[in-house]
C-alpha cells in the first residue's frame, strides 16, 4: 500500500494548473497515446482500479486542476460522494482551512518528485462544514505521464482498524456471495475458495486447498485450461465454460470469469475467478438442441440433422474422391397396422423398426427418421455395390419379420429406394428426391424390395409433377367433364340408373380417362377436390333426370379408398346439398372397392355410416376379384353388388364361370342386395346373366360412357314406363 496505483483521469479533466502550481507539459493526447507502452499501462491501470475499488483505505484520483475524477468505495462513503456522478468537486474543499497551505506545498512536491510523498493533516467530511477536522495521512504520487495526481487517505486510527473493517466486509461479501470465488496461484493450485464454490463442487473447503484446478475437471476442461493459462499470464481477462466433476460424480457446468493477478513488478501471481453455475441452463440448451435435431419417438436424427449430415458426408466424399449411398425406406402397410392396433402400438413398431435398421448398418453410418414411417440411411464411403446390396438385403429381411407389440403381433415390410452420390446427383436435395423416386418404384414393383434410381424414374417423376400442376389448372378452368354409362335393367332393357365416369379434356393430350390421371390425384391429395366437384355435378344432373325420367332414377359415383379416410367435416355439406336438390334417399349411389371394406381404419367405418345417414346408397365395385365375403357385405350395409368384369368375361366359355356368377347372384339376392354385372360385351353374356336372375348390367354391348347431353337423348328415346 506504500505505492499507489497508476490512474488515468477522466476525459473531462481540466487543463488548468492547481492553484499556481504548473502542471507537466505533456499533453493529454500525446504522440504515444496509441503506443504499446501506453496500452499496457492502461490495461494495468484498469486492473489496479478494480483492485483498489474494495481497498480498506480511501483512494482518490485528481486531475491537475485538483478536481476529483475517481474514487473507490471507502473514499465515496467517507466524503458522501456518488462514484458515478462526482461532478466538479475540488479535493481541497475537504481540507481543513488551517492545512490548506501545507496541502498545496504537498501537491507541488508530489508533482515534482518521482517518489511518493506523505503528509499529515486534517479534513472535513463536508465542504464548508464547521465540525472539528478529521486527522488523516495522505500518500501522494503523480503518474508517469504527469496527467493525474493519486492520493491514498488513511485515517489517524491507523491501518489496523481499517484493515479489520475491510476484512469483516470481505468476509461478509465472500460468505454471502451467490457466485463461487476461486483463487489459484501461479502453479494453478487452489489458494482460496469461498463456501459457495465448495458447495457447488460438493466438497469441503479444506479438501480443495492446494489442489490443482485441473483435478476438478474432465479431459475436455483440462485441455481448455491448458490453452488459457498462458493467455492469463499475458494479462488477458478470460470467460469460458468448463465442465467440472463433483465429488459425487455428477457434472457441474460453470462459466469462469478469470482475472490475472500481478505484483507491483508485473510478476504473474495467479488468477481470481468468479464462477457461475450454468448446469440448468446448459441442460435446457441441450434439450432444445435435441428437440431441434432428434426425433423424440425413436431418438434418431430428424430431417434437420439428416440434411446437415448429408451435406457433410457429400462434401467429404467430394474431397476424398469417394461416393456414398442414400437409402430411402418406407414401411409397407404401416398405416393399416396403426389404424388397427392404435397409435401407441404403431409408435412401438416405429421404435423397433428404427432399432432394426440401426443394427444392420455401421456405427459411422447415419440412420434418421424423416417423419411418419419414412427412414433414411446414409452409407458413407461405400466402395462397391456389393456392400450396398448386402445392407439392402439385410434391411428388407429384418423389417419383414413380425413385430411383437405388447401382446399383439404385426407384420409390415419395407420398400427401399437407393441413390448414389455423385453418380445420380451431386446436389443433396436432388439426391434425396432421386432416392424417394426409387422408393416409389420399389412400391410399384410389389413392395418388400428395393430399387435403384434410373433416369426413367426421373422422367416418371417429372410426368407426375407436371400432371398434378395441370390437374390443378384443370379444376380452375373446368376442363373436367362427367360422362355417364347406362345401367340396364335386364328383365326389360330399361335404363333406370347410370354410372358417373370422370373425363379430362386435356388441351394437348385430348380426352383422358381416369386411368391416365387418377393415381396422380390420389397420391397428391387432389382426389378430394376432384371428388367434391364430381359430387356437385352429379347432384344437379340427377335432379334433372329425376324430374324428366322418373323418381326412381339413380346415379352412381366412384369413390377411391383415399376419400374414405378423410375428415368427416369435408362431407358435412353433402346432406344439405341433397336436401336443397330435393333428392330422395338412394338417388345417389356411392361406389367403392373391396379394399375399403377390408380396411379396418376407424375413419372408413365412420365414413360408411356417415354416407348411410345422409341417404346415400352404397355399391361394391369389382366383386369377385378380391377377398370380401358376403357376410362382410351384409355388415357394411351394401345395396348393390357389381360383379367384376373378369368373371363376366368368362361367361359362355365354360360352365365354371357361369356357375360362379349364378352363386354370387343367388347369395346376394338372399341378402337383399341387388346385383349389377359389369363389362357385358356380347349378347350371350347378357342372356346368361338374365337367365341367372341378375338384376342389372352395363358394358359396351349396351353403350359406352356418354356425355350428359347424349345420355339425355338416350333416356328420352326409350319408351315411357
Amino acid at each position: 500500500m506504500d505505492t499507489p496505483p497508476l490512474a488515468v483521469p477522466a476525459p473531462d479533466s481540466s487543463s488548468h494548473s492547481l492553484h499556481g502550481v504548473p502542471r507537466h507539459a505533456a499533453p493529454l493526447l500525446d504522440d504515444g497515446v496509441f503506443s504499446p507502452e501506453r496500452v499496457k499501462a492502461e490495461r494495468e491501470q484498469a486492473y489496479f482500479n478494480d483492485l483498489y475499488l474494495l481497498a480498506p483505505v480511501a483512494y482518490f484520483v485528481l486531475g491537475l486542476d485538483g478536481v476529483i475524477v475517481q474514487v473507490n468505495l471507502v473514499a465515496a462513503e467517507l466524503f458522501g460522494l456518488v462514484r458515478e456522478r462526482l461532478g466538479h468537486v475540488l479535493f481541497r474543499s475537504y481540507v481543513h482551512e488551517a492545512f490548506l497551505h501545507d496541502f498545496e506545498q504537498f501537491v507541488q512536491r508530489v508533482l515534482n518528485s518521482s517518489e511518493p510523498e506523505r503528509i499529515q493533516l486534517q479534513v472535513r467530511l463536508r465542504p464548508g462544514a464547521r465540525e472539528a477536522g478529521l486527522p488523516v495521512s495522505l500518500l501522494g504520487s503523480a503518474d508517469p505521464n504527469g496527467q493525474a495526481l493519486r492520493l491514498v487517505l488513511e485515517q489517524a486510527e491507523g491501518k489496523l482498524a481499517a484493515l479489520e473493517r475491510s476484512e469483516e466486509r470481505f468476509r461478509r461479501i465472500v460468505h454471502s456471495a451467490e457466485e463461487g470465488i476461486w483463487e489459484i496461484d501461479a502453479q494453478a493450485l487452489t489458494s482460496f475458495v469461498n463456501p459457495k464454490m465448495a458447495h457447488m463442487l460438493a466438497c469441503q473447503i479444506e479438501d480443495m486447498l492446494g489442489q490443482p484446478l485441473a483435478a476438478f475437471m474432465d479431459d475436455e476442461g483440462r485441455a481448455i485450461l491448458e490453452r488459457n493459462i498462458a493467455r492469463r499470464q499475458d494479462g488477458i481477462v478470460e470467460r469460458h465454460e468448463f465442465k467440472f466433476q463433483r465429488r459425487d460424480g455428477s457434472t457441474l457446468w460453470a462459466t469462469l470469469a478469470t482475472n490475472p493477478i500481478f505484483d507491483s513488478g508485473g510478476t504473474y501471481l495467479g488468477a481470481l475467478a468468479l464462477v457461475s453455475d450454468i448446469t440448468a441452463q446448459r441442460a435446457a440448451s441441450e434439450r432444445i438442441w435435441r428437440q431441434a435435431n432428434f426425433d423424440p419417438l425413436t431418438g434418431l436424427p430428424n430431417r434437420h440433422m439428416f440434411l446437415d449430415r448429408l451435406q457433410h458426408e457429400a462434401r467429404h466424399a467430394s474431397r476424398e474422391g469417394g461416393c456414398l449411398a442414400l437409402l430411402f425406406i418406407d414401411l409397407d402397410h404401416f398405416k393399416q397396422v396403426n389404424d388397427r392396433l392404435g397409435h401407441e402400438k404403431g409408435d412401438m413398431l416405429l421404435r423397433q423398426a428404427a432399432l432394426r435398421i440401426s443394427e444392420r448398418v455401421r456405427s459411422t453410418d447415419t440412420v434418421s427418421r424423416l417423419g411418419g414411417d419414412e427412414f433414411t440411411v446414409i452409407l458413407a464411403g461405400v466402395g462397391q455395390l456389393g456392400g450396398i446390396e448386402r445392407v439392402l438385403q439385410e434391411l428388407t429381411t429384418a423389417l419383414a419379420l413380425p413385430f411383437v407389440l405388447d401382446g399383439d403381433t404385426a407384420q409390415v415390410s419395407a420398400s427401399v429406394g437407393v441413390a448414389l452420390y455423385p453418380a445420380d446427383a451431386e446436389a443433396t436435395d436432388t439426391l434425396l428426391r432421386h432416392a424417394d423416386q426409387a422408393m416409389y418404384a420399389a412400391k410399384s414393383a410389389g413392395r418388400n424390395g428395393y430399387s435403384y434410381f434410373t433416369p426413367a424414374l426421373q422422367q416418371a417423376a417429372d410426368l407426375r409433377r407436371s400432371t398434378v400442376r395441370e390437374m390443378r389448372l384443370a379444376l380452375a378452368q373446368e376442363q373436367f367433364e362427367v360422362y355417364y354409362q347406362p345401367i340396364i335393367r335386364l328383365c326389360d332393357g330399361t335404363i333406370e340408373r347410370a354410372e358417373a365416369l370422370l373425363r379430362w379434356r386435356h388441351p394437348l393430350r385430348g380426352l383422358l380417362v381416369p386411368a391416365d390421371f387418377i393415381a396422380f390425384a390420389e397420391a397428391n391429395g387432389l382426389i378430394i377436390d376432384i371428388g367434391e366437384w364430381v359430387f356437385q355435378q352429379v347432384v344437379r344432373q340427377a335432379r334433372q333426370w329425376r324430374d324428366e325420367h322418373g323418381a326412381g332414377f339413380q346415379v352412381c359415383i366412384n369413390k377411391s379408398p383415399a376419400e374414405f379416410r378423410c375428415d368427416a367435416a369435408l362431407y358435412q355439406d353433402w346432406g344439405h346439398a341433397l336436401a336443397r336438390a330435393g333428392l330422395a334417399p338412394g338417388a345417389i349411389v356411392i361406389e367403392t372397392t373391396e379394399a375399403v371394406l377390408l380396411d379396418e381404419a376407424r375413419q372408413v367405418a365412420d365414413r360408411l355410416r356417415q354416407f348411410r345417414t345422409m341417404g346415400l346408397a352404397l355399391a361394391l365395385d369389382d366383386f369377385g376379384s378380391g377377398q370380401v365375403s358376403l357376410g362382410c357385405i351384409r355388415k357394411a350395409g351394401i345395396d348393390f353388388l357389381k360383379i367384376d368384369r373378369s368373371l363376366v368375361g368368362e361367361l359362355g366359355r365354360d360352365d365354371a364361370g357361369l356357375g360362379l356368377c349364378e352363386a354370387i347372384i343367388a347369395l346376394a339376392q338372399r341378402l337383399g342386395v341387388k346385383v349389377v354385372a359389369e363389362g357385358v360385351e356380347t349378347a350371350t353374356q347378357r342372356d346368361l346373366l338374365r337367365a341367372a336372375g341378375c338384376d342389372y348390367a352395363q358394358g359396351y354391348f349396351f353403350s359406352r360412357a356418354l356425355a350428359a347431353g347424349q345420355m339425355n337423348c338416350l333416356l328420352a328415346a326409350q319408351p315411357a314406363a
